[in-house]
């Protein structure tokens, strides 16, 4: 008689992945760099708050996609650049689940303008959720994570910060905010086992820098750039899974340029050879 074999896999056990039994929260999670990042989080094992101010279907349509994969996911409601929706939106996510160790601050805004004509409100605005939303849920996340001595803060910051831009005045400044901000506080807090670092992303195809990333000044851009192109949200979204991770366990105050190498050079210019 022919033995008979199976072509059905064997049943295979799939390890938790290193985020396993983590709960992150991610500010201005419903599009772009916010969204890959609430992914990748859930894809490695988290439980992912997934934030937003407006964009509720946007979230959902994450929260939905995350499930999909067999993740885990809900979305929050709330302005960040307010402290007491803030700190509400932190509370809620303890309240459903008991935890929070990973804090993404990505919210951002830009209202782009040469300084002669820029409205003194849209400076308030862009430095009131670029930098404010960045405090505000900093500082939420305290009361819980200085007890628990167990939490990781990644702000999402850019390469603006550290370079000019024309008619990006109260952008960069935000953004430098920011930088400034994450080496201050990783040091205040590291007695308190948390760890402050910022990712400084380059140009990357989001909705804040669509003017620049299509078209001739897109291919004017690329060719400063030594590697030649743009970042991905999804690339931008590895380094903060990184810098979120157990992987990273002995870095804090690291601001981590994700731009292709283009604040590594000393002019704009390229040898013939």
């Amino acid at each position: 008689m022919e033995e008979q074999t199976s072509t059905d896999p064997l049943p295979r056990t799939v390890p938790p992945g290193p985020l396993h039994g983590r709960v992150a929260l991610v500010t201005g999670g419903s599009r772009g760099i916010g969204r890959a990042t609430a992914m990748a989080l859930a894809a490695d094992g988290a439980t992912v708050a997934v934030n937003y101010r407006s964009g509720k279907d946007e979230a959902l349509q994450v929260v939905a996609e995350i499930e999909e994969a067999g993740g885990t996911a809900a979305a929050f409601g709330a302005d960040v650049s307010d402290y007491e929706q803030a700190r509400g939106l932190v509370d809620e996510v303890l309240a459903v689940h008991s935890e929070l160790h990973i804090l993404v601050n990505n919210a951002g805004i830009s209202k782009d303008n040469l300084i002669y004509a820029m409205d003194p409100q849209d400076w308030l605005d862009v430095m009131k959720v670029n930098f404010g939303g960045v405090f505000n849920c900093t500082k939420a996340i305290l009361d819980h994570a200085m007890v628990t001595r167990d939490a990781v803060i990644v702000n999402v910051s850019s390469v603006m910060g550290e370079r000019g831009w024309t008619g990006e005045s109260n952008y960069a400044a935000s953004k430098g905010a920011v930088d400034a901000f994450t080496r201050s506080a990783a040091i205040e807090l590291a007695r308190f086992g948390i760890r402050v670092n910022a990712v400084l992303p380059g140009f990357a195809p989001t909705e804040l820098v669509s003017e620049l990333s299509t078209g001739e000044v897109a291919k004017h851009l690329k060719r400063q750039i030594p590697m030649r192109d743009f970042a991905t949200v999804e690339q931008v979204a590895s380094a903060i899974r990184f810098l979120a991770g157990p992987e990273s366990e002995y870095m804090t105050g690291v601001l981590l340029n994700i731009d292709g190498g283009g604040m590594a050079g000393l002019g704009l210019g390229r040898l013939k050879w």
